[in-house]
């Protein structure tokens, strides 16, 4: 565990299903997933699939039912308070809504600044200083500080969000589907402002998303997730260019390819996710896979490591 920055082993996550006492609403079920030192990894699936769950898990926001968070080889159940305050600069979280993530009452130089007056860095001068440097590595002019949210525009709210999870130079920076609410122009420029983040300080990411283009652009690895699992991990290209999880296929057919050469026939499951409350035995893609028999009904796939380093859930798999 010590060559590994984030360590998530077997977690899992319910909650009260709303108006059905009684019944739990299954969040996550058994997952695992690592984040390397100066690795970069992309967790995607579709919306309510619990990618933003295990965010808030990974981040200390929520506590999970059962398994295991590991941060820097410290058990996140053992830390004691002084460790507690340095783990929680070892992490960032890049929020999907900038706009609610700032104080509206609030200049943008005092949101970056919050972080060091909360762990006690520098003078005011000094964090000051570090206010304008933080603007300047995000492509920002120093005399935004002085703007409220509402006076700015949302790629400049996005990129001040971005100055403030480096406030502490943390070594793992999550963004939770940090575009999706931009515009298709901002998205480039913040991918691209990403990217050398990663590049210039050598920190690792974990980057959720449901657009695979943007997690291809960025990530060394993609984990893909479906009803609270992980049904396929495996390198990035290698994912794109060869799924073996008849899921990983349909997502990637799903995006759209400006090509009209190669646009061909789509192959989206058909039928309806299965609901997290009452979840079918056996696998839980079974309603909607193509290649569907009868022991996926009856037997629930486990995760394990295949050729070429791929980890897959699946009893039929593509290849």
């Amino acid at each position: 565990m010590a060559n590994k920055i984030l360590d998530i082993r077997n977690v899992s996550q319910s909650y009260r299903a709303p108006g059905v006492r009684g019944l739990r609403l299954q969040a996550l079920r058994g997952v695992s997933l690592t984040v390397a030192p100066g690795e970069s990894v992309a967790l995607v699936g579709e919306s309510g699939c619990g990618k933003s769950t295990l965010v808030r898990i990974a981040v200390q926001l929520e506590a999970p039912e059962s398994g295991s968070i590991n941060i820097d080889g410290v058990e996140q159940g053992r830390w004691k308070f002084r460790n507690r305050r340095f783990l929680s600069t070892q992490i960032a979280l890049i929020p999907q809504e900038s706009n609610a993530s700032l104080d509206p009452r609030v200049t943008i130089g005092e949101s970056i600044a919050e972080p060091l007056v909360i762990h006690r860095r520098g003078n005011p001068r000094e964090r000051e200083e570090r206010v304008i440097e933080l603007l300047h590595e995000v492509g920002l002019d120093s005399a935004m500080s002085k703007s409220y949210p509402h006076q700015i525009s949302g790629g400049q709210r996005q990129r001040a969000a971005i100055a403030r999870s480096l406030a502490l130079d943390p070594h793992l920076l999550i963004a939770d589907e940090p575009v999706s609410a931009l515009d298709v122009s901002v998205q480039a420029q913040i991918l691209e402002l990403l990217r050398d983040i990663r590049k210039q300080r050598t920190m690792a990411l974990l980057l959720v998303a449901h657009d695979l283009a943007f997690a291809r652009s960025i990530a060394d690895r993609i984990d893909v997730m479906y009803l609270g699992r992980i049904v396929e991990s495996g390198a990035t290209e290698r994912v794109i260019r060869e799924p073996a999880h008849p899921y990983t296929a349909s997502l990637i057919e799903a995006f759209p390819n400006p090509d009209p050469r190669q646009r061909g026939d789509r192959s989206a499951p058909v039928g309806e996710v299965p609901s997290a409350i009452n979840l079918p035995s056996g696998c839980s893609f079974a309603s909607r896979c193509p290649r569907v028999q009868d022991v996926c009904r009856e037997v629930d796939p486990l995760l394990e490591t295949r050729e070429a380093g791929v980890m897959l859930a699946c009893h039929f798999p593509l290849h």
